[in-house]
């Protein structure tokens, strides 16, 4: 036999090379600990069940390596095996905080997440502060959007290890969702007062002044997370993004560009650079930019999106179709993309085209009010109004008081010279929005020479806005 009783490396060899040779080597209970706990961060669970189970046979009593199998156990979903051995140890420990805590793993793994809370609060009892635990119970109360609660715990936990960073985005997580942006700033400057280079604070702060609009105090914090780190390549992202914000477009490229010398170009950073040089009206830059977007990651929609709009605002709609035909091609299930084929099948004038992808667009979930009423239009172009008229009703259950909707299927009645139904609908869109009655003639403007109709708009228009 031997003792390596080394450092954990050591001990990790010692073992490997016990289990190529019918030897059985004496390890001390410390060492099987550092052996199990580096097959379980590599996720090797065989290795590390073997460890314990021979740990075990070596030091029968060990309360460690007994918790390091529950851990195991409940990795796996054993429960019941888990929780006989946790039965045991609480016998002769029942006030073990490592206990409560594999109790309450349980519970949140069965989706007891309620029950798990009220194990770790008991735990709590038996301790002053447990970072653990207020860790743990800050989780719990995620899963049930407790945000309150958890941001009481997160808020405990850098209490007691202010550079714990995973505490310190839960906590602002919390924050975000409640949308309590004044509440995070003032916690982050109490926190920046005590750790005023701790870049991660400042970086947070910033995105929190960006949910306020006050982007100059944004700047001036990501400024200051690059001073605590030169190389935190998110800081210099979110510093272009306010600058874009404030126009300064040539300074959100240089900020973009400065994040490369300390980490690999990302899609979402060629992209913006692109939008960049698109606002300074340098086109084939942009062009570049957005193409390198696509390269680095031939599924990112929003590349694909940027490239057939600066195509189509130039007036190149041919490009532009050859491009988002080359997107649909690379994931057909997107809605954008096929909203975006529709708009330019529609500038080239093929408007059967266009209906095929306004159809293809709703059918894949993008109900956007805009989406319905530029499908009516097409539709109006090919004259097939009761097609219209069911897009129509469609984007009415979507959007019952959306005046726009109303006024146009008053239009296609006009159209149809079924006067009545116009007249009721005209009725609705007016009590709805009595200053849309200057829509209605966006698309029909051939109806402004009917007298009967446009004598009804005035009369009704004057009764709804008085």
């Amino acid at each position: 036999m031997g003792n390596p009783n080394e450092n954990p490396e050591t001990a990790v060899r010692k073992f490997e090379s016990m289990l190529k040779t019918d030897d059985v080597y004496f390890f001390d209970s410390e060492d099987f600990e550092e052996i199990i706990h580096h097959y379980l961060e590599l996720g090797k669970s065989l290795l590390a069940k073997r460890a314990i189970a021979l740990g075990l046979e070596q030091h029968p009593h060990s309360t460690e390596l007994k918790i390091l199998n529950v851990e195991l156990l409940v990795s796996e979903d054993q429960f019941e095996k888990a929780e006989t051995i946790l039965d045991e140890l609480e016998s002769y420990d029942p006030f073990n905080e490592e206990f409560f805590i594999q109790r309450a793993n349980i519970l949140s793994k069965k989706d007891q997440h309620h029950e798990a809370i009220e194990v770790l609060n008991e735990a709590l009892k038996y301790t002053d502060d447990s970072f653990d635990l207020h860790s743990l119970l800050g989780m719990e109360h995620l899963y049930l959007d407790n945000y309150g609660e958890a941001r009481k715990h997160f808020e405990c936990c850098l209490e007691i290890d202010p550079m714990d960073y995973a505490s310190l985005y839960n906590l602002i997580y919390c924050f975000e969702f409640l949308e309590q942006y004044d509440e995070a700033i003032s916690f982050l400057n109490t926190y920046l007062e005590q750790n005023p280079y701790c870049e991660v604070a400042w970086h947070q702060i910033g995105k929190m002044y960006v949910e306020l609009d006050m982007h100059k105090e944004a700047l001036a914090s990501f400024e200051f997370a690059i001073i605590s780190d030169d190389k935190f390549t998110g800081a210099y992202f979110e510093k272009g993004r306010v600058l874009e914000k404030l126009g300064r477009f040539n300074e959100a490229i240089e900020s973009y560009e400065t994040s490369f010398e300390w980490d690999a170009p990302t899609s979402s950073s060629y992209l913006r650079i692109g939008l960049c040089h698109q606002k300074l009206g340098n086109y084939q830059l942009a062009e570049a930019q957005f193409f390198k977007a696509i390269h680095e990651d031939p599924m990112y929609d929003q590349g694909w999106l940027a490239l057939t709009k600066l195509f189509y605002i130039q007036g190149d709609y041919t490009k532009a179709q050859e491009y988002i035909n080359k997107a649909i091609a690379s994931d057909s299930e997107n809605s954008s993309f096929w909203k975006r084929a529709a708009v330019i099948y529609q500038a080239l004038g093929n408007t059967s085209q266009a209906d095929y992808a306004f159809k293809q667009c709703v059918e894949l979930g993008n109900y956007e009010l805009n989406t319905f009423l530029k499908w009516a239009e097409i539709l109006l172009e090919l004259k097939s109004y009761d097609a219209a008229f069911e897009v129509l009703e469609q984007g009415i259950e979507f959007y019952p008081d959306q005046s726009s909707l109303l006024y146009f299927i008053a239009g296609i009645y006009a159209l149809k010279n079924q006067k009545e139904a116009a007249q009721t609908t005209i009725c609705k869109a007016l009590r709805l929005d009595p200053s849309g009655a200057e829509y209605f003639y966006l698309y029909f403007e051939e109806l402004s020479e009917v007298d009967w109709l446009k004598a009804y708009l005035e009369a009704n228009k004057r009764t709804f806005s008085s």
